[in-house]
């Protein structure tokens, strides 16, 4: 494997590409990457390297949305077949019907969709700003918008819980987050008593966490609804000797530990692996640095539908 690596990194000094993955990449990805992070953080770097060629280490609706954020730049994916359940649970066809039976709405998507749903989207939102984003527009729109809110139900619910209103959800699920279960939960928060919880708001456990810290079951104090990279900054600055269980897709526990080894990382749900993030591996790699394989490029027409709702998003904070 050092071998395989050393070939990947010197493919990609000699083609001037930088190597973004995904923090639930395999460990032997993410540690010859250029930059580990989650998906618009990543897409977000894509556009301000100056590097032409992207090799993203993610699943094909991340690849899109450097695409888009970065028409000028060649942007490689491993695997053409590393797709998304979530991004697949809402096609532009869907969400066009969807918004005929509500004219006026404004339409909110998760950014784990693809560009021609983000074509017809309003606002973009990630896991760490999407109750930012809906207050925003309840206070630019008034506060009887209405709000077709997607593709994660988990993420929806979440929301409507933080501001306190109802908007249309669709019923949509990433199948790995969907698979953290209550039940997961409790069992860990008996074996380890006083840990901390960081919850991807995704989850299907993430209600139960909420009525637990409104029950008084569980210390407000000690639960975390965090993005991916909401879970790097808190590892930063948890105190040594820590224990704090995960809900999320499991890869997450590499970048997590290699930040801070003196923090004991446990996974909800230890099965909780999404394949399609694995099917990037590092021959693949190799093979499409080589060869210059696997582009994914998002016409121009769409692209620049695309581009602005996450500029909107990103104007907002």
């Amino acid at each position: 494997m050092p071998a395989l690596q050393a070939e990947v990194r010197a493919l990609a000094e000699e083609r001037g590409a930088v190597i973004l993955a995904h923090n639930y990449q395999l460990p032997e990805v993410q540690d010859v990457a250029d930059f580990v992070g989650d998906s618009l953080a990543l897409s977000q770097q894509a556009a301000k390297t100056e590097a032409d060629v992207i090799a993203f280490c993610g699943v094909h609706f991340m690849a899109e949305t450097a695409s888009v954020l970065s028409p000028h730049k060649t942007v490689l994916l491993p695997d053409l077949d590393a797709g998304c359940s979530l991004a697949d649970s809402i096609t532009a066809e869907q969400l066009r019907a969807w918004k005929a039976k509500h004219p006026g709405a404004l339409v909110v998507m998760y950014v784990n969709t693809t560009a021609e749903v983000k074509a017809e989207t309003d606002y973009c939102v990630t896991s760490s700003n999407a109750v930012q984003v809906v207050e925003h527009i309840y206070r630019e729109h008034g506060e009887d918008t209405e709000i077709l809110f997607g593709p994660d139900m988990f993420l929806g619910a979440y929301v409507e819980k933080q501001v306190g209103r109802k908007m249309h959800v669709w019923d949509g699920e990433c199948h790995v987050h969907a698979g953290i279960r209550p039940s997961d939960i409790s069992a860990m928060r008996e074996s380890h008593p006083g840990a901390d919880f960081l919850v991807h708001p995704e989850c299907g456990c993430s209600t139960s966490v909420m009525e637990y810290v409104a029950a008084g079951d569980v210390d407000a104090e000690g639960v975390h609804m965090l993005s991916t990279g909401g879970m790097m900054t808190w590892a930063a600055q948890a105190p040594a000797g820590a224990t704090a269980i995960m809900a999320t897709e499991t890869g997450m526990l590499h970048p997590l530990q290699m930040a801070r080894p003196d923090i004991d990382f446990v996974a909800a749900n230890e099965q909780a692996a999404c394949r399609f993030m694995k099917m990037i591996t590092l021959p693949k790699l190799r093979d499409t640095l080589r060869d210059g394989s696997g582009v994914v490029k998002v016409p121009e027409a769409i692209a620049l539908r695309a581009r602005l709702p996450i500029e909107r998003m990103v104007a907002i904070g």
